[in-house]
């Protein structure tokens, strides 16, 4: 009967075996130790390691962020509310006159007249006054006025004393009113006529 003989290991092979085995058994100690709660802090964290996409979704919260940490550039547009309006400032230079505009443009204009006869008085050098007025019609309004005598002599004393708009409750020239004085020694006509234009 032949006899089994069992060859000793050799010393590479006992150190590569012994390897094997630490490296196996560092790998499972690894997987199965915890670090301890509240072990790991701003100490432990290289700067830049904790990045967006390793934070949950809604973790950091009112509750985790210091008040007044924030700046206004740290929100979008349009989140922030508008405070209170502020006191007026003051008023800034007066800007250069802008060019002028286009020319208006006046209708037709219809003159309005109206008369009144002038008797003189008994008195010489003191005259006798009558006066007259006329109105534009309809939505006219009024854009000057002018007076004459039905005597044109040149040595007559025929005066125009007096010549006033009439203004309506909006503050527009609608007609005008007028005063003669004739100191002829006899009675005279005295009109007013009213150039009216439609607005």
């Amino acid at each position: 009967m032949r006899k089994l003989s069992i060859r000793r290991p050799s010393p590479a092979m006992v150190v590569a075996c012994l390897a094997l085995l630490v490296a196996l058994g560092g790998t499972s100690v690894a997987a199965v130790s915890q670090l301890a709660r509240n072990s790991v802090g701003p100490a432990q964290l290289q700067f830049g390691a904790v990045t967006s996409p390793k934070i949950r979704s809604n973790a950091v919260n009112s509750s985790k962020v210091a008040n007044r940490s924030l700046l206004r550039t740290d929100f979008a547009p349009g989140q922030l509310p508008a405070g209170p309006t502020g006191p007026q400032g003051p008023a800034g230079p007066t800007g250069a006159a802008g060019p002028a505009g286009a020319a208006g443009v006046i209708g037709a204009i219809t003159v309005r007249t109206a008369s009144v006869s002038v008797v003189d008085g008994t008195v010489d050098n003191t005259f006798n006054t009558g006066r007259i007025q006329r109105m534009c019609e309809g939505n006219e309004r009024a854009i000057s006025a002018s007076t004459s005598w039905g005597d044109d002599g040149s040595d007559l004393k025929l005066v125009t004393q007096e010549v006033e708009p009439l203004l309506n409750a909006q503050n527009q020239v609608i007609g005008f009113v007028a005063v003669g004085g004739n100191d002829t020694g006899e009675s005279s006509n005295f009109t007013v006529h009213v150039f009216c234009y439609t607005p």
